[in-house]
């Protein structure tokens, strides 16, 4: 055989080869087990897993359902209340601020008109929507009283009771909430480690900062007039000053 012609042979040996070795590298590359993409794992926050009914009443009469019903005030620090005698409500002085996780035990819904040059948080509308109700935590569990949670404009109502209030015990809805948490809130004071959400509920939702950062930030909370700055680090409460 001639040079020329074993030149040929060995040249196309060796294409074969190649063919053959770069045919083997893709069927294995197209047949390895595929490995799986690795996803980080961020950890849910309890307090967002929990589940907060709601009601979205429409009418007098779905606030009348809640009569005998104990509901616990989730918007603290933001609602007045009044005494209620005699089947009236005396708007002449508030008997106080709603806080936080209060229990309150419904015995009423009732319409008013709302008095000329009062300003409430809800609005006068042609009538207001009041919850009458007793406190079973205050010195006279008995006595009852009354706060606006709605507005009728002609036959159409505004209420607002999904955002003020609880339906269930938060003390049960926030379990996860340590022994030593809950007692600062039910007594409406703020320990180092409290969370936004926490103290929020503890001093009322009246507050302000310069900053979006939440749980990263220094929040001025009113607390009944009395405000206090908390600043919050990885959302735990760091340090704690009267204003």
């Amino acid at each position: 055989m001639d040079t020329g012609k074993k030149a040929a042979i060995g040249g196309t040996i060796i294409l074969i080869l190649a063919v053959g070795i770069r045919v083997g590298l893709i069927y294995r590359e197209r047949h390895e087990d595929v490995k799986p993409v690795e996803v980080a794992q961020t950890k849910a926050d309890p307090d967002d897993l929990v589940y907060l009914k709601q009601q979205h009443p429409d009418s007098l009469k779905d606030e009348k359902d809640l009569i005998g019903q104990t509901i616990w005030v989730s918007a603290g620090g933001q609602m007045d209340y009044y005494p209620y005698v005699a089947h009236k409500i005396d708007v002449a002085k508030s008997a106080g601020l709603l806080l936080g996780a209060e229990p309150l035990v419904i015995k009423d819904a009732v319409e008013q008109v709302a008095p000329k040059g009062m300003t409430y948080r809800i609005p006068a509308g042609d009538k207001q929507v009041w919850l009458v109700f007793t406190m079973p935590k205050s010195a006279d569990p008995a006595k009852e009283y009354a706060a606006p949670v709605g507005y009728r404009e002609g036959t159409t109502y505004t209420f607002l009771t999904d955002e003020i209030f609880f339906y269930e015990d938060p003390h049960k809805l926030y379990s996860h909430w340590t022994p030593e948490q809950w007692a600062a809130i039910d007594s409406h004071n703020v320990i180092p480690g409290m969370n936004e959400r926490q103290v929020e509920l503890s001093l009322g939702q009246v507050s302000k900062s310069e900053s979006q950062d939440y749980g990263n930030r220094t929040v001025n909370f009113d607390h009944q007039g009395h405000p206090v700055d908390v600043t919050f680090a990885k959302n735990k409460a760091t340090t704690i000053r009267p204003d």
